[in-house]
């Protein structure tokens, strides 16, 4: 499980979170979505311990990522959106460098590693140097040192960035699996793919929470109306005539698509059941429905509304180089060996 309490994060003095604050529980898998500023990127890398908060606390799984920091990392496995590869390195000696550097060992090592090439199949490209291998490929390496050594908690930066729909569809159902026995967070842009894995979603704009909640309950909260697309082979008239027959119909517009047929847009009050009614007020006046789609609430319209504050959206490219500027903050993300902790 991982908690933040109250985040804050200074640049001088531009503040990029304001008192950002969430739980992460055991079992799920989070979607964790903010337009480019928004503060995400900086939230990923100060609840992995690349980035020290300026306020505020991080417990990991009941460790604090500063003063326990060796065992809050160890619980973490972490994907950032750049996989941090060696190129000239093979795919075994790369994950035999991770490995070694969480600090496994003989028989744990090895079976480690057998244990994520299998789950990622990355076992064709095993000998192959990181450098010659494909963006799917090197993406795979990137989750399988991630999940190296079985870390309770896996965190992907976007994970299907540069990806092709099939690589991407391989990706997603790696993710499924993997929720089955990790904790998972996914930080993307792509509204689609939180939609169709995730659990539960936190939405962060300008450096605040705006939403955490699941994603059935995201979508539920912004249903204010039924709204209905319809195609009629009709003439206009006929079909205002009808639709304003309807008791039930809030508004409509109508427009002449060609080809005898009118498209229109209806809204009905919340929990309206409009479809019936527009089949037999139509069939009776012998005029053929083309088309019917009931339209939803998506997560993508949910996003928009609450994220829709011009201020919340800044450079990326200026935060992350005032992160860089931030070098001396950084810790990093594989937890230290047991001969490491012994030096210290």
């Amino acid at each position: 499980m991982i908690e933040a309490k109250n985040l804050v994060k200074r640049y001088g003095t531009n503040e990029a979170l304001h008192g950002v604050s969430f739980t992460f529980e055991d079992g799920r898998i989070y979607g964790f979505l903010g337009p480019n500023g928004a503060g995400k990127s900086t939230t990923m890398n100060i609840i992995t311990g690349c980035l020290a908060a300026t306020e505020g606390e991080v417990s990991i799984n009941g460790y604090d990522i500063y003063e326990d920091a060796a065992e809050a990392k160890r619980c973490i496995g972490y994907l950032p959106e750049q996989p941090p590869l060696y190129n000239d390195m093979t795919v075994c000696e790369y994950l035999r460098y991770v490995g070694e550097a969480k600090g496994l060992k003989k028989e744990a090592l090895f079976s480690g590693i057998e244990l994520v090439m299998s789950k990622t199949s990355l076992y064709p490209v095993k000998d192959r140097l990181i450098k010659n291998l494909s963006k799917g490929y090197k993406q795979r390496v990137g989750i399988a040192q991630a999940i190296l050594g079985d870390p309770p908690i896996i965190i992907l930066d976007e994970p299907t960035v540069g990806l092709d729909p099939k690589q991407i569809i391989e990706i997603r159902e790696l993710i499924r699996e993997l929720g089955e026995s990790h904790t998972v967070i996914i930080s993307s842009h792509i509204l689609t793919e939180i939609s169709e894995i995730c659990d539960y979603a936190v939405i962060i704009a300008d450096g605040t929470v705006v939403a955490s909640d699941t994603i059935e309950n995201l979508t539920t909260m912004f249903e204010g109306s039924v709204n209905i697309k319809l195609d009629v082979r009709c003439t206009v008239s006929q079909a205002e005539n009808i639709l304003s027959s309807i008791a039930d119909i809030r508004s409509f517009n109508t427009q002449k698509k060609g080809a005898g047929v009118v498209s229109c847009d209806i809204e009905a009050p919340k929990g309206t059941e409009l479809r019936d009614s527009l089949f037999f007020a139509f069939a009776d006046a012998r005029l053929p429905i083309i088309a019917m789609a009931h339209e939803e609430v998506s997560l993508e319209k949910v996003f928009l509304a609450l994220t829709s504050n011009p201020t919340s959206v800044e450079n990326d490219d200026v935060k992350q180089s005032e992160e860089a500027d931030d070098a001396d903050e950084y810790t990093p993300v594989f937890g230290a060996s047991n001969d490491e902790e012994e030096e210290k």
